[in-house]
């Protein structure tokens, strides 16, 4: 948790075949362009998207919260600078 208790939600498209994966647990991380900051403590509030319509599926029960507990990030372990893998919990 970040020690100013500062703690942002971030609102994020994931289509559904990775969506259903951390519903179900079997998913706990997420790799995603390093473009908004993410931190540990932070919570990704993840959307399913329809990839035919393209939109997201409106009802409740298609958002999953989860929150960040570990980051890491690009320009090593071989994944690509500007991106981060986020470690991902139960809120």
């Amino acid at each position: 948790m970040p020690s100013d208790n500062k703690t942002t939600e971030h609102h994020l498209k994931v289509w559904p075949a990775y969506w259903d994966a951390v519903k179900s647990g079997a998913k706990s991380f997420e790799v995603r362009r390093d473009d908004r900051g993410f931190q540990r403590g932070d919570v990704l509030v993840l959307r399913r998207w329809d990839t035919e319509g393209h939109r997201y599926m409106d009802d409740y029960e298609f958002a999953v919260r989860r929150r960040i507990s570990y980051v890491l990030t690009g320009g090593q372990f071989g994944i690509e600078a500007g991106y981060v893998v986020m470690g991902l919990q139960e809120p």
